[in-house]
């Protein structure tokens, strides 16, 4: 099985997390499904860049992306080449490291 390592977030996630992933699932499903309370706007819908990440480590062994997603990521702070939406990126067979941007398009709170 597959592990993702979050790096700490100051707000979501002061820790960070290791956790457990099954190939095929979604970046954002491992986050829920463990508590992490990685925003969601759209509800997986690839509509929003709320759910935006970037991936520290493994990042070829996700899914491919779609132009849709595309799209929608040029919405996002603090864009880099690694950048996925968490809703979108299928977890493949190699461990990963994501990194939750401090901020993201729906940030009403100041941090």
């Amino acid at each position: 099985m597959p592990k993702i390592i979050f790096l700490p977030h100051k707000i979501i996630l002061p820790n960070g997390a290791k956790l457990q992933a099954k190939e095929g699932e979604t970046i954002l499903n491992v986050a829920l499904r463990n508590h992490i309370k990685l925003e969601h706007a759209c509800e997986q819908s690839c509509a929003c860049s709320t759910c935006h990440c970037i991936i520290r480590k493994g990042f070829l062994s996700l899914s491919g992306w779609s132009e849709k997603e595309d799209d929608i990521l040029d919405k996002a702070w603090g864009l880099e080449s690694e950048s996925r939406l968490s809703c979108q990126a299928i977890i493949g067979n190699m461990d990963i490291e994501v990194e939750i941007p401090l901020y993201n398009i729906n940030s009403i709170t100041e941090y």
